[in-house]
């Protein structure tokens, strides 16, 4: 609920209208499959697919910056409908990234929440409006972040941020409400 949250945190989600996130460890739980072949496999929870479908469908733009190219990633941000722009794979300067994301979004610095999890991810987190981790990230990066989630990457960090966003712009209440059946008018 938006009013159990502290004023100064609702403060800077409030005015949120991107959301950038790092691909391993946060939307996977850091492991690499390899098959003789290169990299051949990654794990992604449903439960995080659906908070980046709820986001986008609240208006909230979300974004991929990844140190490492993968199919499996571009498929599955394929899959939830985000900007194909918007998913920037082989990143080796984040902060550059960053800005050209911004730029093609409209937003400025404080408009834009990150999830990172290690130190590639510090430059994005230390300028953000708001910065979050998952439970298991690296201490240099729970340090920079306004959250540390209760869950780990891979596991739900993202949902339980995207539910934080949503229910501090007050948005979350009514997209729960489009999954629920409509009351059958009794006669």
């Amino acid at each position: 609920m938006p009013s159990r949250l502290p004023a100064d945190v609702r403060h800077r989600l409030e005015p949120i209208r991107l959301l950038v996130l790092d691909v391993d460890g946060v939307l996977t739980d850091g492991t690499l499959i390899y098959s003789p072949e290169g990299e051949d496999r990654k794990r992604f929870s449903v439960r995080d697919g659906l908070a980046i479908r709820l986001l986008l469908q609240a208006g909230t733009e979300v974004a991929v910056l990844s140190g490492r190219s993968s199919e499996s990633v571009a498929a599955r941000c394929r899959e939830l409908g985000m900007r194909a722009e918007l998913v920037v794979q082989g990143s080796r300067d984040k902060a550059a990234d960053l800005d050209r994301i911004e730029k093609m979004v409209g937003v400025t610095d404080t408009e834009v929440a990150a999830m990172g999890d290690d130190l590639p991810d510090l430059p994005l987190l230390t300028r953000v409006g708001f910065a979050a981790c998952p439970a298991d990230a690296a201490p240099e990066v729970m340090a920079v972040c306004d959250l540390v989630c209760g869950a780990d990457g891979g596991r739900g960090a993202v949902r339980e941020f995207a539910e934080l966003l949503l229910k501090a712009q007050g948005r979350w209440s009514q997209l729960v409400s489009e999954w629920v059946a409509p009351e059958v008018q009794r006669g």
